[in-house]
């Protein structure tokens, strides 16, 4: 008979593969409740037993790997959206997929109106300006243009872009929104187009999932529509956009601004955005906070623990 196993192995902890390493936070907070190994590692039989996959980040799921886990029942991701994990491949399976739920929406909104105070006061190009010595060389940077009053359209009104909309109500901007349906409950004007919808807005602000229907969903039709002085705004996914063209638009400017938390080919970021004084940039940062990274880990727990239990999960996916 083999001896038995330590009292620290994790034997006897619920294993969970992973489809890349821990956060530190995340390991932190669970790595005495979990055997967590990571999939690229998986042994064969280790691959078999496995009925969840914890997916941290942005990391690629293809079917290929979930066809290697016969025993899988769970994909549990620690992002709202889940545009890089097969879908399609977890229907089949009949899979239950887990995102982040509510735990970034109120960071997200948030950052997605300093982008919009940001780009239309042209925050960082004055704060450089002054950095470099412009002010005491050159005078006052030029005015730019104020915040109160623009006319916002939201493509997305779920969680993220109804607390956008709330935000720049405040500041007495006029609020309108495109979505697959329109929302009964919203007290916002519905347009059925994102090009009408950027046709009637100063600032576009995208919200919505990445999906095969939104992919390139801002073309050079839409940025056209949304005119010279129109700024655009990204805190949903690169792909949302076509990026060529929307380098062309700042460029030649049809458009007058733009700020972008999101790209294409994340973390390449198209290098002819770097010298204009009318983006802002960031590096996909828009949902995270502690506040937010620590809801995560509460939803990403609460999650595997209902797994186990038996009990439903707290932010399913539907598929």
């Amino acid at each position: 008979m083999p001896p038995p196993a330590p009292a620290d192995s994790g034997v006897d902890k619920p294993l969970v593969l992973l489809a890349q390493s821990l956060f530190p936070e995340f390991a932190a907070a669970l790595e005495s409740r979990y055997r967590f190994v990571l999939a690229a590692d998986a042994d064969a039989a280790t691959a078999a037993e496995a009925k969840v996959l914890l997916v941290p980040g942005l990391k690629t799921v293809p079917a290929e790997l979930l066809d290697r886990l016969p025993a899988l029942e769970l994909v549990a991701a620690t992002s709202v959206g889940v545009d890089h994990v097969d879908l399609d491949a977890c229907r089949r399976r009949g899979l239950a997929v887990t995102n982040a739920g509510v735990a970034f929406s109120v960071d997200s909104a948030d950052y997605a109106v300093g982008l919009v105070v940001a780009v239309l006061r042209r925050v960082a190009a004055a704060e450089a300006y002054v950095r470099r010595g412009g002010w005491v060389a050159q005078g006052k940077y030029p005015l730019a243009t104020k915040v109160s009053g623009k006319r916002v359209g939201i493509v997305g009104l779920g969680r993220i872009g109804t607390l956008v909309a709330r935000r720049l109500a405040a500041f007495g901007c006029p609020i309108s929104y495109h979505s697959r349906s329109p929302k009964p409950s919203a007290p916002y004007k519905f347009f059925p187009t994102v090009r009408d919808l950027a046709a009637d807005s100063d600032v576009l602000v995208l919200s919505c999932a990445l999906t095969e229907e939104t992919q390139h969903l801002v073309n050079r039709e839409v940025l056209e529509a949304l005119g010279r002085d129109g700024v655009l705004v990204n805190v949903g996914r690169g792909g949302l956009v076509d990026e060529p063209e929307l380098v062309r638009c700042l460029r030649e400017g049809v458009i007058g601004g733009a700020g972008l938390d999101v790209y294409e080919n994340e973390p390449d970021v198209p290098p002819e955005l770097f010298g204009m004084d009318n983006v802002v940039l960031s590096d996909h940062r828009a949902v995270l906070t502690p506040e937010s990274i620590r809801g995560v880990i509460d939803i990403v727990s609460g999650n595997l623990e209902a797994f186990f239990a038996g009990r439903p999960l707290l932010s399913p996916v539907t598929l």
